[in-house]
């Protein structure tokens, strides 16, 4: 099993910036990646960017490249998300998971999820 928190989220004014971190315990050298995804209220879950821990490779929606960076320290076992140049459309609960293997931007291949921190951007 693994386990996944994340922190970091909370009330931001459009412009600004927030720093997700999710700090994954357990097996975590059986997964292959760390991923972040979001839902706003009523909408479906959203890829939103995600890590692998061997080589670090990342991939991003399109929806945040080049305003979000996902990075990963091995020793520590975190994954954080730095998010800048926030707008209204990026307030949603984010969820950090961690896949074990497939295709690394769809939801269903990833095997274990954390609660969820509250992203909330203010116009």
């Amino acid at each position: 099993q693994v386990q996944l928190v994340e922190s970091g989220g909370g009330l931001v004014q459009a412009g600004g910036s927030l720093r997700l971190s999710c700090a994954a315990s357990g097996r975590t050298f059986s997964t292959n990646a760390v991923g972040w995804f979001r839902q706003a209220p009523g909408k479906e879950l959203e890829f939103v960017a995600t890590i692998t821990w061997s080589s670090g490779s990342t991939y991003y929606a399109d929806s945040v490249k080049g305003r979000f960076t996902i990075s990963r320290d091995n020793a520590k076992n975190t994954v954080e998300l730095q998010m800048n140049s926030l707008k209204s459309e990026d307030t949603a609960v984010y969820y950090c998971a961690a896949l074990t293997k497939g295709t690394l931007t769809v939801a269903a291949y990833y095997d274990y999820w954390g609660r969820g921190t509250q992203v909330t951007v203010s116009s």
